[in-house]
């Protein structure tokens, strides 16, 4: 597995690579723009030297020998008389043509290209000639030349480009060496100062996830605190039963306190539940539940059965007031079923013997609504919020609780997005309606097919 290199590397690399590429760009424009000087050199140089054999020859002249020093000389030179006599040649064995063309002229030999440059004197022409080879070998000379200076200095670039990375992220080196030396328990946010623009947005981002932390930490907190007062009354009460329970002299003493003792550990496993759902349902919980799509009357039906037996033992009237079929809404239905559940109980336990209890079903203003509402004392304007905090319980409350039920209902309705509403039921006691995302049923592209459909259910269900 290939390992990815640093940030350092990664610009090293890439910024070589670049001035590497800009460099033989460089270079080819270099060998070409020396290639046009050469050529302009050379021609001239043969222009010159046609113009220098100004001298006329008499007659047909030898075949020159060639010493060691005139190999050196790479030009050649014929002349012809005005009967196309070759009067002249300095290199013998050359694949120049016999005819000249005047003026400058490149001409194809098996011997490569050669540069020709010819005229007129008097009854005699003058041809000059070199190899494009040569002008080649020149012009790459020149070029290189020209070049190697700054390919000595390409590793001098390498090396100050190294350090001038690492100086521009040692910023980045002082944040991260500052978040690893914090403690685990440290959530101040990061200092902005000194840090580049473009790290800015990540030091925003991470003081914006140390707040939420602190947050969550700051909530968890306060739950455990809140928690353990809670469970520190019930369990001290058990202990104070169970003692009675085992003083008891008589039998009919040790059945009370058994009765006592039931009591207490059903209310002591009540509260336990309820923490625990408050756990799973609060932002800090950690819960992601899949969302689907959940029908509000089968759900409130589910719900109403299972009260039902609660609210019969107590003597309340409890059903459905308005349930509109078709009802759905996004969510995750076991939550959902915990917050009814909740509101229900709720409802029957601070709700007089032979009040009513009524549970609706109902979708308006794009949302699809919970309502429960009571014949109960109610609560007052000004609690209203209060109530839906941890543990608050009001004043001279009769009914034994541990203030969890209308803050696991306010848990899942943030966790929802839904809107939660306290407020004064038309029987004089509380209303909570809680709005959800409505889901709109989907609606068949085809009426035939979805009339066939409809046929084919109804002789099912007649069947």
């Amino acid at each position: 597995m290939i390992q990815p290199c640093s940030l350092r590397h990664q610009l090293l690399l890439s910024l070589l690579g670049a001035i590497l590429g800009v460099f033989l760009l460089g270079s080819l424009a270099t060998y070409h723009t020396t290639r046009g000087e050469v050529d302009e050199i050379m021609d001239y140089h043969l222009r010159q030297l046609a113009l220098s054999l100004r001298a006329p020859l008499p007659g047909p002249q030898p075949e020159p020998s060639l010493g060691p020093d005139d190999q050196l000389f790479d030009m050649v030179i014929q002349i012809w008389d005005g009967q196309g006599l070759r009067l002249y040649l300095s290199r013998p064995h050359t694949a120049l043509p016999d005819r000249a063309q005047l003026g400058y002229a490149t001409v194809p030999t098996s011997e490569g290209d050669w540069r020709t440059y010819s005229l007129m004197m008097g009854s005699r022409v003058v041809q000059v000639a070199q190899p494009m080879s040569h002008r080649d070998r020149l012009a790459a000379a020149a070029a290189l030349r020209t070049l190697t200076p700054l390919l000595l200095i390409l590793p001098l670039m390498g090396g100050l480009i190294w350090y001038l990375v690492g100086r521009g992220l040692r910023p980045l080196e002082r944040l991260a060496h500052a978040v690893g030396a914090r403690r685990p328990d440290s959530m101040a946010p990061l200092a902005a100062e000194g840090v580049p623009d473009e790290a800015r947005p990540l030091v925003q981002a991470l003081n914006g996830l140390l707040g939420r932390l602190d947050q969550a930490m700051t909530n968890q907190r306060a739950f455990v605190a809140d928690a353990a007062h809670e469970l520190r009354t019930p369990l001290a009460a058990l202990q104070l039963q169970l003692q009675l329970t085992e003083r008891a002299e008589s039998e009919d003493e040790r059945r009370a306190a058994l009765a006592d003792l039931r009591l207490g550990l059903r209310r002591a496993t009540r509260v336990v539940q309820q923490l625990l759902t408050l756990a799973r349902q609060s932002p800090e919980g950690g819960s992601a539940a899949v969302r689907t799509e959940v029908d509000l009357v089968e759900l409130a039906g589910l719900v109403i059965a299972e009260q039902q037996p609660l609210a019969e033992a107590r003597g309340i009237d409890l059903g459905a007031d308005v349930l509109e079929a078709g009802t759905l809404a996004s969510g995750e239905r076991e939550a959902l079923r915990t917050l009814l559940g909740n509101l229900v109980d709720n409802a029957i336990r601070y709700t007089p013997t032979g009040g009513k209890v009524d549970v609706s079903v109902l979708a308006g203003d794009g949302r699809a609504w919970l309502e429960v509402t009571d014949s109960g004392p109610g609560i007052p304007a000004e609690e209203r919020e209060r109530v839906l905090d941890r543990f608050y319980r009001r004043a001279g409350e009769s009914e034994a609780g541990s203030g969890l039920g209308l803050a696991i209902v306010k848990a899942i309705a943030d966790s929802h997005q839904a809107t939660l509403v306290l407020d004064e039921a038309p029987t004089g006691g509380l209303r909570v309606r809680v709005g959800l995302p409505l889901v709109t049923p989907q609606m068949p592209a085809n009426p035939v097919e979805a009339a066939g459909n409809t046929s084919g259910n109804t002789s099912e269900s007649m069947s």
